[in-house]
């Protein structure tokens, strides 16, 4: 029977980042293919695939072709417990995508060949760099046109400002894309497509080293010659391959393929798996003190909290990252922003990734766990006393892990409900979501919640809380866009300062949160420096931390 600590190394906790269409999804789905989890992959836009991804498990991601939601997948290869946190691409919805990372031990960062760094790419970039973790680079759909991969490398270096090292080498691309040749191994790697738009069974592998005769038959004479100049080019020239500089997101290793058809997947994953860390220390924000992963303490946080994940239970699951010990079902743990001590019981499951009967799988296929480890991501059920950030603990001494940044909304607009008499059904609607921290909802001063102000970082969210609302609350909603732009705290106490009676611009409007803590909406900065100007006493801040 493994050890504690064991179990713990076995682990390996990654997110995949991207902008949008860059494959990540697809690359998602190809993990658990080789992985053993499923046997036919589904991608997420594909005319000859009539399956939808695994991980895009909500109605509107299968209709969309693109991700809204973070998912978790668990499955096993070659001895090593794999926890995959895919996140939304689209802009959006970035903000799930920062908690994610939160989660994460390491990310593998998703480039679209032909278009190099993207404006996406470059904010989740920073979100990474700004924890050290290790970033694995993915050049994607490299079967269809492509920029020359120097140049490649040279926009990453260049944009993102991480050193990197090519662990394998692209041989042509687009229709004339015969494969990779892997540095390390000092072999190419031919890959036969099935000829299908969607490659959906694990391909052949041809091993031939460079200079080997059989090379100008398998790939061409002309890319052997091609190869063999770029191969000494690259090892004249680029970057020494440095594991310490890897460990701390100072060098992304670089792995070229094609994720729809399958080119590269697997030696990327073994690749990974080899180079990236077993589950990392977390920092305790009372005592400044690392809590060790092996530690007998179990300790974890919420990230995220997702309702109606399954339309039969009507249930909210609260994702936690255990960060420390060993989780059991059925155990006590204390709930630090509570202060009282909780039992993690019934309901307690996990997003698995199993083999399902025919080898279909969706994200909302649960498997209910009876233990977890360090590394791990696991499901609680949530009856209302979970917030995003919250830490979970035993043993003696408590650790509380520092809690997750509320963004400010960009765009607003007023909501009411069509039917009057599904008053209670759109007001669980709204807390609900906005407990998930896809929306933030205000109100003005004094009312009640007939009528809301909902908060978003990204315009399309609006049309997704249209959505759920008829879909999983059966509520019909009126949207109005308001002509905000931004949002402060107010600071002051409100026995010293009465915001009704400010000297403000015509645009900017009085409103409270759920807790009745005011804020101010302003049409544009100039009004925000009227207000600052014309109200000495007034104190308002860009942050605040709007948790149930």
């Amino acid at each position: 029977m493994a050890s504690l600590r064991e179990e713990i190394e076995s682990r390996r906790t990654f997110a995949i980042i991207s902008h949008p269409d860059a494959g990540k999804t697809t690359l998602t789905e190809k993990l658990l293919l080789y992985g053993g989890a499923i046997q036919t992959a589904g991608s997420v836009k594909g005319k000859q695939s009539a399956k939808h991804a695994v991980s895009d498990w909500m109605d509107i991601e299968k209709q969309r072709g693109i991700s809204v939601t973070s998912s978790v997948l668990q499955f096993n290869y070659q001895g090593k417990c794999i926890n995959i946190l895919d996140t939304p691409g689209h802009q959006d919805f970035s903000e799930d995508t920062y908690r994610t990372l939160m989660a994460a031990d390491s990310a593998v960062m998703v480039i679209d060949a032909a278009k190099g760094v993207e404006a996406q790419t470059i904010k989740l970039f920073k979100v990474c760099t700004l924890r050290h973790i290790p970033i694995f680079t993915f050049i994607n759909k490299m079967d269809r046109e492509a920029r020359d991969p120097f140049e490649l490398m040279e926009n990453i270096e260049e944009i993102l400002g991480i050193k990197t090292y090519p662990m394998n080498w692209p041989i042509s691309c687009g229709k004339d894309f015969k494969g990779v040749y892997d540095r390390n191994a000092g072999r190419v790697l031919a890959f036969e497509s099935d000829g299908r738009a969607n490659g959906v069974k694990m391909v052949e592998e041809v091993e031939a080293e460079l200079g080997d005769a059989r090379l100008d038959d398998l790939i061409g004479t002309a890319n052997h010659e091609k190869l063999a100049e770029d191969i000494e080019l690259l090892d004249g020239a680029a970057e020494e391959f440095d594991l310490d500089a890897v460990q701390h997101g100072e060098l992304s290793p670089v792995f070229f393929g094609s994720a729809l058809t399958n080119f590269g997947v697997e030696p990327f994953l073994k690749e990974f798996l080899r180079l990236t860390p077993t589950p990392l220390p977390r920092k305790d924000a009372q005592s400044g003190e690392l809590v060790e992963p092996c530690s007998e303490q179990f300790s974890g946080f919420i990230f995220k909290i997702q309702a109606n994940m399954n339309k039969n239970h009507r249930d909210r699951i609260a994702f936690l990252r255990i960060c420390s010990g060993k989780f059991e079902r059925g155990m006590e743990a204390f709930h630090v922003q509570e202060g009282k001590n909780i039992k993690l019981a019934t309901g307690t499951s996990l997003i698995k990734a199993e083999r399902a009967p025919g080898g279909s799988l969706m994200a909302d296929d649960r498997a209910i766990v009876s233990e977890a480890y360090a590394g791990d991501i696991i499901g609680l059920f949530d009856p209302g006393i979970f917030s995003i950030g919250d830490t979970l603990c035993t043993g003696k001494k408590h650790v509380q892990f520092a809690g997750i940044p509320t963004f400010a909304p960009e765009h607003f607009a007023r909501v009411t409900q069509v039917d009057t008499m599904k008053r209670k059904q759109f007001v669980k609607g709204m807390e609900q979501i906005a407990q998930e921290g896809a929306i933030q909802i205000f109100r003005d001063l004094g009312a009640g919640m007939e009528e809301v102000i909902v908060g978003v970082v990204g315009v399309l969210q609006l049309e997704v809380l249209e959505y759920r609302l008829k879909n999983e609350y059966n509520v019909d909603i009126r949207m109005q866009t308001l002509p905000y732009e931004h949002l402060r705290w107010v600071l002051n106490d409100p026995e010293e300062l009465d915001i009704k009676h400010l000297d403000v611009t015509s645009d900017t409007r009085a409103i409270e949160d759920m807790k009745g803590n005011p804020l101010l909406l302003f049409g544009s900065p100039w009004s925000i420096n009227w207000a600052e100007q014309h109200n000495e006493a007034l104190k308002l801040s860009e942050f605040g931390n709007l948790t149930f």
